[in-house]
């Protein structure tokens, strides 16, 4: 199968990585990785929120990769389910998972800033750069990463629909092996190889993240609107990775 051309397109070459990017939407997920594992600059890494469908990225890409790190940012308001399931796909998949942490402890944040999740766009934001950006940042920096992988997928909501297989975020590229991805492609993964959903998904938890403002889909009524009461779907995680 002819490969694509590689040449480092550069951080203001968007043309020549465009390019690149289209020449992967042909590809399988499996033929992504392992086209970026050779030709992308390392240290490479693995971002996971480990929710609802998580498995299925870290299956993809830690069995091409088996040691690549994975960086789960756990804001002090995650579920006790999802460090659990981190903690069950850790063993079973041996991941190489690297935990961050805001500087704070959920009380210690709350005395300090109080519930900024409640403080509309502006609190939501200032809250998302302090427990999940800054840790991520540092998180990057400390593994040295000039690469990494994701697992979104433009299916996932309407702010992922412009997604690209390959991207250039603040000098790092990265990689959306199932962008392309259906829900119902997860399922048949998942179904395929044994991996489990998340363990709240059976109580109609369809995207899972801090438990103060994450909403079965009966509650919310729409899938936009499960996280953040519908007022912001991005954290800003995979848009700016300073």
């Amino acid at each position: 199968m002819h490969e694509p051309a590689w040449h480092d397109p550069g951080a203001h070459d968007a043309a020549a990585l465009e390019s690149l990017s289209q020449a992967l939407e042909s590809r399988s997920p499996e033929q992504r990785v392992e086209w970026a594992l050779t030709n992308l600059p390392g240290p490479f890494v693995l971002s996971s929120s480990f929710g609802a469908q998580a498995a299925v990225a870290l299956h993809l890409v830690t069995r091409l990769a088996p040691r690549i790190p994975v960086v789960l940012v756990d804001t002090r308001y995650l579920y006790p389910e999802t460090r659990q399931f981190a903690a069950d796909l850790a063993e079973r998949f041996d991941l190489d998972l690297r935990i961050y942490h805001m500087s704070h402890s959920a009380t210690e944040f709350e005395a300090g800033h109080g519930r900024l999740w409640e403080q509309g766009a502006a609190g939501l934001a200032r809250y998302n750069e302090i427990a999940k950006l800054e840790p991520f940042r540092r998180a990057l920096r400390e593994l040295g990463a000039n690469s990494w992988f994701s697992g979104l997928r433009r299916a996932q909501s309407t702010t992922r629909r412009g997604l690209r297989v390959l991207q250039r975020l603040d000098g790092r590229f990265k990689v959306h092996p199932i962008v392309d991805w259906t829900d119902r492609d997860v399922g048949r993964y998942l179904k395929r190889h044994g991996l489990p959903w998340h363990p709240l998904w059976d109580q109609g938890y369809v995207s899972i993240g801090d438990t103060h403002s994450t909403r079965t889909l009966a509650e919310a009524g729409d899938q936009q609107s499960t996280r953040f009461g519908g007022l912001k779907r991005e954290c800003g995680l995979h848009g700016l990775e300073g």
